[in-house]
């Protein structure tokens, strides 16, 4: 199974028999509160086969459960998105944050028949309240946030299904599963602290391919070493924070792109945005915003006092960039990376 690459170069994660054996029954333990009917459940699957997602939990378990599967093959098509699932009444919907807030952006989508509906879930990005809020009012479902990777199969951490799921964590480990954060040193952090993510269960892949290298650098003592950050709250449920690759160090201090987009795109004019670090001679680096608005008349200093109401000043955004779209993977995913490297190319150009 190949890796996302949202962050750099794809890499082969060996994934046996065994993880993907394990992380289906993983799921279907973990999903048994909602109480699916063997062969008589529509499953929604929006994502491209390849991916971890869409082909163990979603294609595989629907298989194994005798599910009737949706395929949407074009998910970004949003209005030929609502159409199937106008035609076709579906008990489950799993998405990124992104490709909810598109569909409920389609006017149909409001007029859908939602009774069959059982679950909605997310992974790969941090859901956002409002959309979640949203969602709920128009579906009468909650979104149900979820967290895992390549390198573990697929599915890790997971809010439970039993009602006592909290918005904007990931949830908690699921069934066979350790999940432990720690800092720069290896060393576990205090709770409410952020730390990386390291995964121990039988999902876990034996390595990657042919890079005997970069396998030593994630598994270590049998732990997988994620590259996310995450935070536990008193109850254990996880806030997975940002990417440590994508974290903006400015004059010292820590900023999570997630953090700044989250109170951007509460800003009503605001449609979705993707915040970088750029380089700046005063604090080391810089915030930029990228933001695809609603309403022309938005205007940066507009939208950096909006900022300013919730965000501590170092995370505030010291450049805004008003763009017609945010470059995104075939399942939605935000691509930072594409930003920096044009932010890089226009610098040397310049």
């Amino acid at each position: 199974q190949y890796t996302g690459g949202t962050t750099g170069l794809s890499k082969g994660a060996m994934i046996t028999h065994r993880n993907i054996v394990a992380n289906m029954e993983q799921f279907l333990a973990w999903m048994q509160p909602l109480g699916l009917q063997p062969g008589n459940e529509v499953v929604t699957n929006a994502m491209p086969l390849y991916h971890a997602y869409s082909l163990v939990a979603i294609f595989s378990v629907s298989i194994l459960e005798g599910h009737k599967q949706l395929l949407i093959t074009n998910p970004r098509d949003m209005a030929g998105f609502v159409q199937e699932l106008k035609k076709t009444p579906v008990s489950t919907l799993s998405a990124v944050n992104t490709i909810f807030n598109g569909l409920m952006m389609v006017p149909e989508f409001k007029d859908l028949d939602f009774s069959t509906m059982k679950f909605c879930g997310s992974g790969g990005m941090p859901v956002q309240r409002a959309m979640v809020d949203k969602w709920k009012a128009i579906t009468g479902v909650g979104v149900i946030e979820a967290y895992g990777m390549s390198e573990c199969t697929c599915l890790a951490i997971s809010n439970p299904m039993d009602g006592t799921a909290q918005i904007g964590t990931a949830g908690i480990p699921v069934s066979s599963t350790d999940i432990k954060l720690v800092d720069e040193n290896g060393q576990e952090v205090a709770q409410g602290q952020p730390g990386e993510i390291c995964i121990r269960g039988p999902q876990v892949m034996k390595g990657y391919w042919e890079k005997p290298e970069e396998t030593a650098l994630v598994l270590k003592d049998g732990w997988l070493h994620s590259g996310d950050i995450g935070v536990a709250n008193a109850q254990g449920f996880i806030s997975i924070v940002d990417r440590k690759k994508d974290m903006i160090i400015v004059s010292g201090f820590n900023v999570f792109p997630n953090e700044v987009e989250q109170i951007v795109n509460q800003h009503p004019d605001v449609v979705e945005s993707a915040c970088i670090g750029v380089a700046d001679e005063h604090s080391g680096e810089a915030v930029k915003i990228f933001v695809v608005r609603k309403n022309e008349a938005l205007s940066p200093e507009t939208l950096i006092a909006h900022c300013k109401q919730s965000l501590t000043g170092y995370k505030v955004p010291k450049h805004v960039a008003f763009v017609s779209e945010i470059p995104k993977s075939n399942v939605g995913k935000l691509l930072r990376r594409e930003l920096k490297e044009k932010e890089k190319a226009q610098i040397t150009s310049s």
